[in-house]
């Protein structure tokens, strides 16, 4: 709809900055971004990458090798593991900045939400990184406060300080510019003072934004949120415990390697030596192992951590310091020195250090060394972690194009074994673009509205929706999308909801939450010149409540048939799927107490019901198809009433036309069962009508312990401990910052066709990390085999170390860039979930690795 006239601003008293005084704040105080914390310069990451126990290995045998060339006179071996390292270390660097700048996009996103304000004497909105002092700023429940600033106006406002302080009970806010910012109020922070990155548990209110960016309180604990780049999922440390158990087996294949050459020299007569020789030899393998202690034990140890064998490190060899290596060193050298003094004394080695060993067989025995640690390089499949990282960042990035914003990267893979999905209605399964269709207001017959009627009183008053006014464009609705249309509604009918807004002097105000169903503002009524009690909510709690009605003639007694008329009229409503609300008032009651529960008034005044409807979005009777195509059930959870959720169930497909009512429970039915009778009926149970918050949390967790892998959506404050619970936690954009800040992917679009394509990329993520490992250990038996069996069948050296390092280069790092961003096949959403709890190896990928 288009506005006919520029409105007046119920903020007038607060018209906000222009542009232009938004621009010299923002030149004299700077902009509302954090400073992101310093990062290392990139050639000390790049050094880091040499940390590596691996590249450590390396480095070793590449000494050995150009020490093996000075005597051969050739140093191709030497500086093929060179550039090997270098390139290995550069190109694992590469890829891990790239993928650190990935993650990047999630401050990004955070600092575009957009942010209610009031500027050029207007509602709108502006990316929250545009804020700048002297802002008015509008927040209401379950708003993270942008920035800091003093409250001008405060409507049983409680935030939430445990961000700042670490208390997590909720601080009462209050419009007092008297009180000093130093004053002993006996909180951490004055009253009339709200703080950046804090929560609104409840109420709603104005605030002038008074510091933004570093000069905030949180600012200034140089604290930045969204640092997630060093978070290990379950499928890293899956990966880990195998490359970990990989590893002691490459060491065992390279120890066998080493005696079956040995082996095959002495047969052969390549290796002659005397008794003294061997005895040389021998303690310098015994003291190289010693010297070698970092690059081996770990190896082992976490080999056999990987199979539940708990093994404690000494401290010595935990630190990553050199202090280790030079004690192994010198201890390595003292086994050296006593070993040749004995045998000295024991007359076992020749008394000439020149007879101890020929150049020849020394240049044997350390080509045989080589060989053992290229083949321990190869047996470890270091790309793993690679491959995982690099699939993650890429999915989150294309994710995220597809308005999928995965806060926690585990849930990246978690959601591809996803077996339920439980999901909101309004704005996730329809389009949350509200319109009045119908009203019942008794009190005019003519469905016509002027300014002085208390219907357009008990909306304006009763609400904290505003509407953004754009000259020439259709107005939009700000903050409830319910309240936002029937704001709409009154713009229909030239009635300028500010004005009456304005006018209500609210004393106290009861939000509206999901488990009470209704909203209550009591304040003093300029329509009837005394104080006044609005209440709009679900019908038929309003209808329980109410004893009289308001008709053209005025204030008379409910009779039952009116009330029977009225209770048909609204199933009628609900079963075409229209959203219906009641309004009801009290006239100066004299028992009002805020926070007086609606069961407690008996002598209510109906007004009537507005019928709301919210269009099905166009994509989700066929993203609910494949979904359940793909093995995935889908259930509705919501707070509508019974009828209206069959019907949107019924119209995108959740359930079928031969589906019973008995597919639909309600919240009420669903409280008064145990959780052993719950769980017999979910198996059938599709929608859930009438739900509250903790309806849906106990919901998630018996579905949880009948072995499901849940996913659930979420926009409003109280979805926080259903989203913490369920394996992915899903929350709208257009949900508040506490539902966010507990979910783990941010559906930016709300619809649920994004959470249809974020199920086919996480299983195709899945995929493509068992396809690489596939390559890789499939390539890794290959090579490691071969070099086991060569000296047994009469190849010395199938294979040389530049030969199997360069192997293990190519397959470790290119093959894992390339299968890491294979794009996601829709073919995957025709098979069944995967279990969670499988191993990723599958029994045809050892057959196919072994074969």
């Amino acid at each position: 709809m288009k506005t006919t006239q520029e409105p007046r601003q119920k903020q007038s008293r607060y018209r906000g900055l222009t542009q232009g005084e938004v621009e010299a704040s923002r030149q004299k105080y700077g902009s509302n971004l954090l400073t992101p914390p310093k990062r290392s310069p990139w050639w000390k990451l790049w050094l880091e990458k040499f940390d590596d126990p691996v590249i450590k290995i390396l480095i070793i045998a590449a000494v050995i090798a150009i020490t093996v060339g000075i005597f051969q006179g050739n140093y191709v071996e030497g500086l093929g593991i060179i550039a090997a390292i270098i390139l290995a270390t550069s190109v694992a660097f590469l890829n891990e900045y790239k993928a650190s700048k990935e993650f990047d996009i999630l401050n990004q996103v955070n600092d575009g939400i957009p942010i209610t304000v009031i500027r050029d004497n207007k509602v709108t909105t502006v990316p929250k990184k545009d804020l700048v002092v002297g802002d008015i700023l509008l927040i209401e429940t379950g708003d993270e406060i942008s920035a800091d600033g003093k409250v001008l106006e405060a409507v049983s406002l409680q935030i939430n300080e445990a961000s700042l302080t670490g208390e997590a009970m909720p601080v009462t806010k209050i419009a007092d510019v008297n009180l000093s910012s130093n004053g002993n109020t006996g909180c951490a922070y004055p009253p009339n003072k709200v703080l950046r990155d804090t929560v609104v548990n409840d109420g709603h209110g104005v605030i002038e934004i008074t510091a933004v960016g570093d000069e905030t309180e949180i600012g200034k604990t140089a604290r930045c949120v969204l640092d997630i780049t060093n978070v290990e999922t379950p499928l890293n440390l899956q990966l880990e415990r195998l490359s970990n158990l990989i590893g002691i087996l490459g060491l065992i294949v390279a120890v066998l390697i080493d005696i079956a050459l040995v082996a095959r020299g002495i047969f052969t007569g390549e290796l002659d030596l005397t008794s003294g020789q061997w005895y040389i030899i021998s303690i310098l393998t015994i003291s190289l192992t010693v010297a070698l202690t970092r690059v081996w034990l770990p190896i082992i140890v976490d080999g056999l951590e990987s199979v539940g064998k708990e093994i404690e490190l000494p401290e010595s060899l935990e630190n990553d310091s050199g202090i280790a290596w030079v004690i192994n060193i010198l201890l390595a050298l003292a086994i050296s020195g006593i070993g040749i003094g004995v045998g000295y004394y024991l007359e076992l080695v020749p008394t000439s250090p020149t007879d101890w060993i020929s150049a020849d067989v020394a240049v044997k025995f350390l080509t045989y060394f080589m060989i053992a640690v290229a083949v321990i390089v190869v047996a470890v499949p270091e790309g793993l972690a690679l491959s995982v990282t690099l699939s993650l960042a890429y999915s989150m990035q294309k994710m995220t194009q597809q308005n999928n914003l995965v806060r926690r990267m585990h849930a990246c893979e978690t959601i591809g074994a996803t077996t339920v999905i439980c999901s909101d209605k309004t704005g996730t399964l329809t389009e949350n673009k509200m319109q009045v269709s119908d009203v019942n207001f008794p009190s005019f017959d003519d469905k016509t509205l002027n300014a002085d009627n208390i219907i357009v009183e008990a909306i304006c008053s009763n609400s904290t929706a505003n509407l953004e006014y754009k000259k020439g464009e259709e107005s939009i609705p700000l903050g409830d999308h319910t309240e936002g249309a029937l704001l709409l509604w009154l713009e229909e009918n030239n009635i300028d909801y500010i004005d009456k807004r304005d006018d209500f002097d609210i004393v106290s105000q009861l939000t509206f939450s999901a488990e009470r169903k209704y909203m209550a503002t009591f304040g003093v009524s300029p329509t009837t010149g005394d104080k006044i009690l609005h209440i709009k909510g679900a019908p038929e709690l309003l209808l329980a409540s109410c004893h009289q009605i308001l008709t053209a003639e005025g204030v008379k007694p409910f009779a039952d048939s009116i009330r029977v008329s009225i209770a048909a009229e609204l199933n009628q409503y609900e079963t075409i799927g229209r959203r219906t609300l009641g309004f009801a008032y009290i006239r100066d009651p004299q028992d009002y107490q805020q926070g007086k529960e609606l069961e407690q008034y008996h002598d209510l005044i109906w007004l009537g019901f507005v019928a709301i409807a919210d269009p099905v979005r166009e994509e989700v009777p066929d993203a609910v198809k494949i979904c359940q195509k793909a093995g995935v059930k889908v259930k509705m959870i919501t707070g509508d009433s019974r009828l209206t959720a069959i019907e949107i169930a019924r119209a995108i497909g959740i359930m079928t036309q031969e589906d019973t009512n008995d597919c639909c429970l309600t919240g009420g039915k669903l409280r008064s069962l145990d959780d052993e009778a719950v769980l017999a009926v979910l198996k059938k149970v599709k929608v859930i009508a009438r739900a509250r918050p903790q309806d849906k949390q106990r919901i998630v967790q018996l579905l949880q312990t009948s072995g499901e892998v849940v996913a659930v959506t979420g926009d409003g404050t109280n979805d926080a401990p259903a989203l913490n619970q369920a394996q992915v936690g899903l929350s709208m954009g257009s949900g508040t910052s506490v539902a966010k800040e507990a979910s783990d992917i941010i559906i930016l679009n709300d619809s649920f066709g994004s959470i249809e394509n974020a199920v086919m990329w996480g299983r195709s993520l899945y995929q493509n990390i068992q396809k690489f490992i596939l390559f890789q250990l499939t390539i890794n038996v290959a090579a490691c085999g071969i070099a086991l069996l060569g000296p047994f069948i009469g190849i010395n050296l199938p294979f040389t170390v530049t030969q199997l390092l360069w192997v293990n280069l190519i397959m470790d790092t290119f093959a894992a860039l390339a299968l890491a961003t294979e794009p996601p096949n829709q073919k995957v959403m025709e098979n069944a979930p995967r279990n969670s709890e499988d191993f990723i190896i599958s029994k045809p990928m050892m057959v196919s690795i072994f074969s």
